[in-house]
């Protein structure tokens, strides 16, 4: 992209901000971005929690993000690049976490799961600290791990935007 995706304008709005309003239509609060510069994101007005694991892939992010909740019992982690992420998906999400709180996680399921969209139990941070020690970096590998929920969602709604032309239009 060029820049920080967190960045990136959806119609007149920092993608970052777009994201963090679906999680609060859906009944996330507080809510933090991780990674990222605090002084370029700081304008958009949410705390930046410095990733305990810059560079080194998304699950170094959720990790961080588990950590930073402590007082949370499940924490929801959304990529940054879900513009199109919607507070009625956030919801289903919780909903299912709540009917069966004790499940390890609740994954996002279009024709397959998700990693980039998965409402974690507190509990299993010591699982995927231990999974990222032994060289897993990505979300899926740690979902393998341990006991996963799916929520069927709309796979217009797990758009990711790596590209400029990803963007989607108003």
């Amino acid at each position: 992209m060029g820049r920080s995706k967190m960045l990136v304008d959806i119609d007149g709005r920092a993608m970052a901000l777009v994201v963090a309003d679906a999680l609060r239509a859906g009944g996330c609060e507080p809510i933090a971005l991780i990674g990222g510069s605090a002084i370029e994101l700081g304008p958009l007005g949410l705390p930046v929690v410095a990733d305990l694991h810059p560079g080194e892939g998304p699950l170094g992010g959720a990790i961080t993000a588990l950590a930073h909740f402590e007082s949370a019992t499940h924490v929801l982690v959304a990529a940054c690049d879900l513009a199109l992420l919607d507070g009625v998906t956030v919801r289903a999400l919780l909903t299912t976490a709540t009917s069966t709180p004790d499940a390890a996680a609740v994954v996002a399921r279009t024709d397959r799961n998700e990693p980039g969209l998965v409402l974690w139990n507190r509990r299993v941070l010591d699982v995927l600290r231990s999974a990222f020690d032994d060289g897993a970096r990505a979300v899926h590998r740690a979902l393998s791990l341990v006991e996963v929920l799916t929520q069927q969602v709309d796979a217009s709604v797990m758009h990711n935007v790596n590209r400029p032309d990803d963007v989607p239009c108003e």
